[in-house]
Parts: structure tokens; sequence; C-alpha cells
């Protein structure tokens, strides 16, 4: 297939979960932020030298390649898989970066001030995860088992938990101390007893 319509079959799609475009690499810590979300979520790829209205603008030179590859090595960690293939079309280059869903999350990026936060990527946007999802990423690298005990402080928690609520509400309305919330709450989101979505900015939680 020539490079021109591999690239449009994926421009066509517009930007969504798994695909986002970058019209220039500016910033290593900006690419980063997005290696980090699609390693943390479902994977996917960053069409770079793309304008937000899929227009090709092409990468413009060698430099922008190797922060390319900055992002992904030097300011991510752990380490994720990425893999970088170069297209040409109407004259100009444009670097595909497929990123694979992380076994190892949370995989972390490091923002302009040096910060390393680990992001998640829904619908177009790349996310700071909820603390719950750090723990719950860090608690499936354990074996899981086969059985969770109902101890006193999960039935506390179990019995205020009403409709969709917020990390914040939970907290205030179990009286249990935020570690704590948190880590029942990553237990019960990976036995399937709570789900989680991302509303109106915020990250609720409901019983499933």
């Amino acid at each position: 297939m020539p490079d021109k319509r591999y690239l449009l079959s994926f421009i066509r799609e517009g930007e969504h979960q798994q695909q986002d475009f970058k019209y220039r690499v500016a910033d290593a810590c900006k690419l980063a932020k997005s290696v980090s979300a699609f390693a943390n979520t479902d994977g996917g790829r960053l069409l770079i030298g793309v304008r937000d209205d899929g227009h090709l603008s092409g990468v413009r030179s060698e430099e922008e390649i190797f922060m390319m590859h900055q992002a992904a090595y030097r300011y991510c960690k752990p380490e994720p898989s990425i893999t970088f293939d170069t297209c040409h079309a109407d004259g100009r280059t444009i670097v595909i970066a497929t990123i694979p869903p992380s076994a190892k999350r949370p995989v972390y990026a490091r923002d302009e001030e040096g910060r390393m936060r680990a992001y998640v990527r829904i619908a177009d946007e790349n996310i700071v995860a909820s603390p719950v999802l750090l723990t719950l990423w860090r608690e499936s690298q354990k074996p899981r088992g086969t059985v969770i005990t109902y101890d006193e402080k999960m039935r506390q928690l179990l019995s205020i938990m009403s409709g969709s609520q917020t990390l914040n509400q939970i907290v205030r309305l179990s009286r249990l101390p935020r570690r704590i919330v948190i880590a029942i709450l990553a237990r019960l989101i990976r036995f399937g007893t709570i789900v989680w979505e991302y509303k109106g900015q915020q990250f609720r939680f409901a019983l499933a």
C-alpha cells in the first residue's frame, strides 16, 4: 500500500482512544505524556507531523525524530515498548509511533517541572491517573489469589456506596483514612465489585 493511502486510512479515523495527532514535537515532555497514556490504557499510535485537522505538516528535522526517541526512552519510566515507522507523502515525512499496552503499569512520564506522573487515555485526552488506578496497576502485578476477604473496613466502605461517587466523597462518607479507601477501591475494582469511570473531569466509582 502506498504511504499516502496508508496514512490517510489512519487520519480518516480522527483522534480517539487509541490515536493522537501531533503537529510537531516541540517538547519531549508533552510527547512522553501521550506515550504514558497509551501504555497505561489500551495502547495506541501517535501520528507525528499531522495537524489536528488531519492535514500533513511533516516532521521538520532529524532533531524532532531524536526528541521522539528521548520522550520514549528517557522521559518515561519504566521504559515502554515503542516502535517508530517513517512514511513519506506529498514531500513530507510523517512518523508513526506505535505504543502497545504495557505489562508493567503504571508507566510514568516526566512533566515540565520534573515530576513523574502517570497518565491514562480517555477518549481523545491524556488524563493524570487517579491514585486508585495507580494502586490497582501495582496490585495487578501480584498474584490475584482465589478469594477476597471482606473485613470491617471494606464493609464500612461498601455500606456508603450509592450511585457514582468521587474518591473524596467516599473518604468523607466512610470516615476511613484516604490511603485505606484507595487500597480498598483498587482491590474491589480488581475483583469486579467496583467499577470506575471518568465523568465531568473527575474519576468516579460505583458498585458494579
